[in-house]
């Protein structure tokens, strides 16, 4: 094999090949730029993702799985694939409301938080990816008895959009293997899209190589140095960087460079939308395994306006595991039992912000608290959620006892004001010009709604904003 010159002076280095970096790549790429990718995960393919949960959550995410705050309430879930979050995800994508919209544009001064404006931008990144919903036939009955308990107690649910494309269910395909990646290819993974597109347009990827220090040097260029993956030293150049590693990526990378002491907003306003899974156990076999178990979502205003929304979801057994209640013969009691769990989500919209600090080793050390409000949310979710399963035969609710952040949000907030931010309305460090940044690691709250569509709708922004500063 050709060995790959990798010691020029690229236009462009992104840090992180999750869902933002491969959406700006690909619109730098088809415009000529020498763009270089650095991912710290693995690069699966549709035949090598794994075929388990258990070497689904070591493999593909850091720390084999989870990351605690720092009093262990809450179970931080950060992939490490390339692809990101859009590989080891259920795939659903949805526009932010006005009430999403209108708070960004308070906390950051940015006019363009608002519907109208954004549109452009979230058509632009839905034509990159095809959505669907699951066809009622194909609904298992987990789905179906959030439905029915949804109705039976009046409240309004809607179909899930996901993108995916010609899952093939009618062939008996389950979506819980998603969660350790698409062997089918249906799932619109940044792999399967606009990582595909931008390889084909002369970007280099290289992945399994952890990016430690970055540092500016005095003619402006940006050196990066890290590790491979055998652990050896290795050193990059480029007249620009794209940052594109997440919430504590970004935030970990940056306070180890030195830049908090350019600005100390960095890490700062930490979000997670923490969700927490309760079971319904039912006299008959739910199977939530099988077949699409992730159809609905809530879509009551009240609920909105409360704070929390509800999904029907499931996991493997060996997450499951880790959040039913009970030690040995009750805990195996419960185990026993899987087939005949239901499942139901609450996700709530957190207002308390946490911040993300590094040790001495540059480890990232997470503060996440929950306030009064927090978690008032989640127990008003957890009520209804309790009506539900009581309304459509459960014989007993358990609660999971963990809760789990998996929208890492914030760190690098945008804003119009240096002062209160961190990225500014171009997407470019308040403090380094040429420093760049659209994943969800700006988001200067939390918004309440899934926020993969809103980074890919950021991240055609932030590429159309570069392209023109430098046309």
């Amino acid at each position: 094999m050709k060995q790959r010159d990798l010691s020029r002076v690229f236009d462009y280095v992104f840090v992180g090949a999750g869902i933002s970096g491969p959406f700006i790549a690909k619109d730098l790429c088809a415009k000529g730029a020498d763009c270089l990718m650095l991912e710290a995960g693995r690069q699966y393919t549709r035949k090598t993702y794994p075929d388990n949960g258990l070497d689904g959550t070591s493999q593909m995410y850091w720390a084999g799985g989870l990351e605690l705050n720092h009093d262990s309430r809450i179970a931080f879930l950060r992939p490490k694939v390339v692809g990101g979050g859009s590989v080891v995800n259920q795939a659903l994508v949805d526009r932010f409301d006005d009430d999403a919209l209108d708070s960004w544009k308070q906390v950051s001064g940015i006019s363009d938080f608002n519907t109208d404006a954004m549109a452009p931008w979230y058509e632009a990144a839905e034509s990159e990816i095809e959505i669907q919903e699951i066809p009622s036939q194909f609904q298992n009955d987990n789905a179906k008895i959030f439905d029915r308990g949804f109705k039976k107690l009046g409240f309004k649910n809607a179909p899930l959009r996901r993108a995916q494309s010609n899952c093939r269910l009618e062939e008996g395909n389950c979506c819980i293997e998603c969660l350790n990646g698409c062997r089918l290819g249906s799932k619109q993974s940044t792999p399967e899209t606009v990582l595909k597109n931008a390889l084909e347009n002369g970007l280099t990827l290289v992945p399994e190589t952890e990016v430690m220090q970055i540092k500016v040097l005095s003619g402006g260029d940006i050196r990066l140095s890290g590790l491979d993956g055998k652990g050896l030293q290795v050193n990059y150049k480029a007249r620009n960087l794209v940052l594109s590693a997440g919430a504590i990526g970004n935030t970990r990378l940056l306070l180890n460079s030195g830049f908090g002491r350019k600005n100390s907003n960095i890490g700062k306003g930490f979000f997670c939308h923490p969700q927490y899974m309760s079971f319904g156990i039912y006299k008959e076999k739910i199977n939530s395994h099988l077949g699409a178990f992730q159809a609905f979502k809530s879509d009551d205003q009240g609920f909105r306006k409360e704070g929390f929304k509800l999904e029907n979801v499931y996991a493997g057994p060996e997450s499951i595991a880790l959040l039913v209640p009970g030690f040995g013969a009750a805990h195996h009691r419960y185990m026993e039992k899987l087939d005949h769990f239901a499942c139901i989500e609450v996700c709530t919209r957190d207002i308390t912000p946490g911040q993300i600090k590094v040790n001495r080793k540059g480890k990232a050390l997470i503060r996440k608290m929950r306030n009064k409000e927090d978690l008032n949310r989640y127990q008003k979710g957890q009520k209804v959620i309790e009506d539900i399963f009581t309304s459509t035969g459960a014989k007993e609710i358990i609660h999971g006892r963990l809760g789990i952040g998996l929208h890492l949000m914030g760190c690098c907030a945008l804003g119009t004001d240096p002062a209160t931010s961190v990225v500014n309305p171009e997407f470019r460090l308040h403090s380094q010009a040429n420093i760049f940044c659209a994943d969800s690691s700006v988001f200067p709250n939390a918004p309440g709604i899934n926020p993969s569509l809103t980074i890919m709708a950021l991240s055609k922004k932030a590429a159309a904003q570069i392209l023109r500063s430098v046309a």
